[in-house]
Parts: C-alpha cells; sequence; structure tokens
C-alpha cells in the first residue's frame, strides 16, 4: 500500500508574488507561447478591443496564472480572478459577470472543475455578451437577458479534457504551456535568488535546477528552502553541499524525484516486473485514484524518460532502472 502521497506545497504568498514576473521581460520560458501573445495583444490594441478568450492548460506550476496577469498588464486592464471550484451556482456567475467593468479580465482558475450548467451560462457570455438567468421558480419563473460589457475570458487548467467541447471552442486561442528548459530554470533560480537576496553560486543553481522536476514553482521552493537552511546554520552563499543536503532533507533526489515517484517505480519495478502492467493494477496496488496517477505521478516521469505508455500498460524504462542503481534515491526508499 502506497503511504507517501504527492503533497501540496504550501508557501507565503506573498513571496510568491514577489517572485512573479510582471513584465515580458521578467518571464522567462515559453517563448513561442510569449510570440503569439504578444501578437494577439498587439492587434487587439490597435483595433481598441479586448483581447480574445484565452485558455491555458498545462501541469501545476507551469505559470497559467501569471501569463493571465501578464496579459491584463500589458492590456492595461483590471482583472477579476475566481476559480472553478468557487463558483457553485448560476446566481454566483451571474453576480461575477454583472459586476465586470468594460474592457476587464475575468481569470478563472481550475476551469476543469465548473460544472455543465454553469457552462451554460458562460456560453452566450463569451459569444455575444448576454446573460441570460432565470428569476423565480415554478410556473412564474421569466427569463432575463442582460447586457454585459466588453470582457475577456482567461481560463486556466491543468485537466483540458474534462473541458467540455462546446467551452473550448469558444476560446478565441489555447495555448498549452509545457516543461521548461533546464537553462530556463537556471534563469529563473538565479533571477529568484536576486529578488530575495539570496547568494547562490553556479554549481548549486545547477543542483536545484536538475532537481525542480523543469518547473518553476518546485524551482523558487527549493530555493526558499536553501535560503532558509543557510540562515539557520549562519551561512552565506547557498553551495553545492548545501543544495544537495536541503534536497536530502526534503527527501528529494538529485532527478527531482520525491518519495511518492519512488514508491511508484519501485512498484511497478519490484512487483511487475517493470512492465508492462495496466493503469487499474497499479492504482489498486498503490491504492490510488487513477486520475491522480495519469496527472500527478506520470508526467514528470515521462518526460524524463524513466516511464512509457503503451497499449499493453505501463513500463519501466532502463534509466529509470538504472537510476536505482545506486545514489540518493536508493537511500531514501
Amino acid at each position: 500500500m502506497m503511504t507517501d502521497k504527492p503533497k501540496q506545497h504550501k508557501e507565503d504568498p506573498t513571496i510568491d508574488t514577489v517572485l512573479r514576473p510582471e513584465r515580458w521581460s521578467d518571464y522567462i520560458g515559453q517563448e513561442k507561447i510569449k510570440r503569439n501573445l504578444q501578437i494577439i495583444i498587439e492587434a487587439a490594441k490597435k483595433r481598441s478591443e479586448p483581447i480574445d478568450h484565452l485558455l491555458f492548460y498545462g501541469q501545476p506550476g507551469l505559470g497559467k496564472t501569471t501569463l493571465a496577469r501578464l496579459v491584463t498588464n500589458e492590456m492595461g486592464a483590471s482583472i477579476k480572478v475566481t476559480s472553478g471550484p468557487t463558483i457553485e451556482r448560476a446566481g454566483d456567475l451571474a453576480a461575477i459577470l454583472s459586476s465586470l467593468g468594460e474592457n476587464e479580465i475575468l481569470f478563472i482558475d481550475e476551469a476543469h472543475r465548473l460544472n455543465r450548467m454553469i457552462e451554460e451560462i458562460l456560453y452566450p457570455a463569451m459569444e455575444s455578451r448576454k446573460l441570460h438567468i432565470v428569476i423565480g421558480k415554478g410556473p412564474g419563473a421569466r427569463s432575463v437577458s442582460l447586457d454585459l460589457p466588453p470582457f475577456t475570458l482567461i481560463a486556466a487548467t491543468t485537466r483540458v479534457n474534462l473541458l467540455s467541447a462546446p467551452l473550448r471552442a469558444r476560446f478565441g486561442a489555447t495555448f498549452k504551456l509545457d516543461y521548461y528548459e533546464e537553462k530556463d530554470i537556471e534563469e529563473i533560480i538565479k533571477r529568484s535568488a536576486k529578488i530575495l537576496g539570496v547568494e547562490i553560486n553556479e554549481e548549486a543553481i545547477k543542483v536545484l535546477a536538475k532537481a525542480s522536476r523543469f518547473t518553476p514553482r518546485t524551482a523558487n521552493r527549493l530555493l526558499k528552502r536553501a535560503r532558509d537552511y543557510i540562515e539557520v546554520h549562519n551561512q552565506k552563499e547557498v553551495t553545492k553541499d548545501i543544495a544537495e543536503k536541503t534536497l536530502e532533507f526534503l527527501e528529494i533526489d538529485e532527478m527531482g524525484l520525491e518519495s511518492y515517484d519512488r514508491v511508484f517505480l519501485k512498484t511497478i519495478i519490484d512487483k511487475f516486473g517493470g512492465g508492462p502492467v495496466g493503469i487499474g493494477t497499479i492504482a489498486a496496488a498503490l491504492n490510488e485514484d487513477r486520475g491522480v496517477i495519469e496527472d500527478v505521478y506520470e508526467p514528470y516521469l515521462m518526460r524524463i524518460g524513466f516511464l512509457r505508455r503503451t497499449s499493453a500498460g505501463r513500463v519501466i524504462e532502463q534509466a529509470a532502472i538504472e537510476h536505482f542503481g545506486g545514489g540518493v534515491s536508493g537511500k531514501l526508499l
């Protein structure tokens, strides 16, 4: 049975806000998306129109919320932020939409958790800027249509497949955020260290970047923990040795694998001979939800070449087996 679950790491929101880029020049990585967005923004400015509705999707921590705020800044607009789980009733969405100002941006995070009734209200709002609501119940109920000001909906999701096809079709542009290149993560760590006033050498930057799962949020989290380490031990600089000790303390190996990753991989290797093995069998062996395995565990492991999905099931790659032959990961299992 699996005992170590993926953790949702909570950080000081004030620090995270400080580290978040506010200008395009500060946003490192995702160059293709940035170029396309800049064209959309410049065209909208020339026409003096709000930009098209935008959909961002990808793994957590890749910068979807940051991109939404950068678009807002570039448009010189204001933004209202909400999330799918908080919009429980049609009245909740109606209240949000009716309070929007002209050219304002509505950002909905975790959009895949909107229920279908809420989506039905969004369709006319996105297409024709109409808000259709029903007042009253039973025979006395009546439908009222309200005009909405020009606005832009920016939605973010980690599970784009759970959005209905009619909703996805109403976005003017859809962007998938991919994992970052390691060199971009190194630049992000350098920038964040400068903002936080942390001295860190090049070797330490490379150690933290390699363990950051190609994800800016994770890179910043590791940097903050390294900062904690040098403050507690009265050190002036994050060195390679300190970076490695920080990872060991967090039970993260040099490839960024956490305890649940290692249990997942070792289960397939030890119990199922490295695969192929079906996802349902793996989920049962780990006492874990299939969706969590597919959306949380597997993407990074496939990205680093440790896991392969086949028609017959999941297969552990040779690189993963070699990785467990020694080093930090072996000690932590």
